[in-house]
């Protein structure tokens, strides 16, 4: 905060007095760094931390994480927590980016032509907000919003998309529709990727290497053209397979059962709308939820609930 009454102030007027024009167009001022008793480190304090063991503790993308979650602005807390979670977030990266490139997915720049299926459209169409907002977000050198938002999808993507469609990404289904599977997550891989570079540059330019050119900092920012899907797109056949198998997996933990478990009956009680979105993606929710059959029930007051039968065997 002090830069403004200092330094930045000082070489505006410099600027206007010297050469009559102003230094920059735009300047972005950061908070200070407190530490954990809320105080503002400074040398003369005495309490700093010098990032050394940090970086060799979490590693440079896990601090570098903490350190972009701080707004413009605003003073950003010592927080050994979130450098913890950055590091969880580059490890997730690294392992989503393995196993959909071991699925089998197009090699080079992937192509929404070959997207089909209701799901995998919708999917697309979500990639397209979060590309939309997070590129303005960062156009208003706001980071923090522009990571918040990628972050948020990647793990539904991770959670939901990814065990929703791994059946059909393995061919289970039909040739259409594991390569509407393939492409989806080529797709969504490639985006997610460029994202996450400005934050995470060095895990974002290891799992860019697995599979495309150059590197992902040289690469082209995402457009939203590039992700967008041919055809009708229906969002809610993506929330609505998310909410039921979100269920299915509540049910199973609570009935202290592994995820894995194949149980007898599925029955799904929501809006007709709501089960009208479900029977377009039926088949990927009886395959992620490990379900032999499914009963859908109209309800009166619109509520989506779950419920799960007995397991089989």
């Amino acid at each position: 905060h002090d830069i403004i009454r200092t330094w930045l102030f000082s070489t505006v007027l410099r600027s206007h007095l010297e050469h009559g024009t102003l230094p920059w167009a735009h300047a972005a001022l950061s908070g200070w760094i407190l530490d954990p008793d809320r105080k503002k480190m400074s040398k003369s304090k005495g309490n700093v931390i010098t990032p050394m063991g940090l970086l060799e503790e979490f590693g440079s993308d896990a601090v570098r994480y903490w350190a972009a979650g701080g707004r413009p602005g605003v003073d950003t807390a010592f927080d050994r927590g979130q450098m913890k979670v950055g590091r969880r977030l580059a490890t997730k990266l690294l392992n989503a980016s393995k196993f959909i490139l071991g699925v089998g997915v197009p090699a080079g720049v992937p192509s929404a032509e070959a997207v089909s299926t209701p799901l995998d459209r919708a999917l697309l169409a979500r990639l397209t907000e979060v590309v939309e907002r997070a590129t303005s977000a960062l156009e208003d050198y706001d980071y923090a919003v522009a990571l918040e938002i990628t972050e948020q999808f990647f793990w539904f993507f991770c959670d939901d998309y990814l065990e929703l469609v791994k059946s059909r990404a393995y061919g289970e289904f039909d040739d259409v529709g594991r390569d509407s599977a393939r492409a989806t997550l080529a797709l969504a891989l490639r985006v997610l990727q460029r994202l996450f570079a400005p934050v995470l540059p060095f895990v974002a330019e290891e799992v860019w290497s697995w599979w495309q050119e150059g590197s992902v900092h040289r690469a082209s920012w995402p457009t939203v053209d590039e992700v967008a899907a041919a055809g009708e797109v229906d969002p809610q056949v993506l929330s609505v397979a998310s909410d039921v198998i979100g269920g299915i997996r509540r049910a199973k933990s609570e009935q202290k059962l592994s995820i894995r478990t194949e149980v007898e009956t599925l029955s799904v009680q929501a809006a007709p709308a709501a089960l009208e979105a479900l029977r377009a993606v039926l088949g990927d929710v009886r395959a992620a939820g490990r379900v032999r059959d499914v009963e859908l029930v109209p309800s009166p007051d619109g509520e989506l609930v779950t419920t799960v039968g007995a397991p089989t065997g």
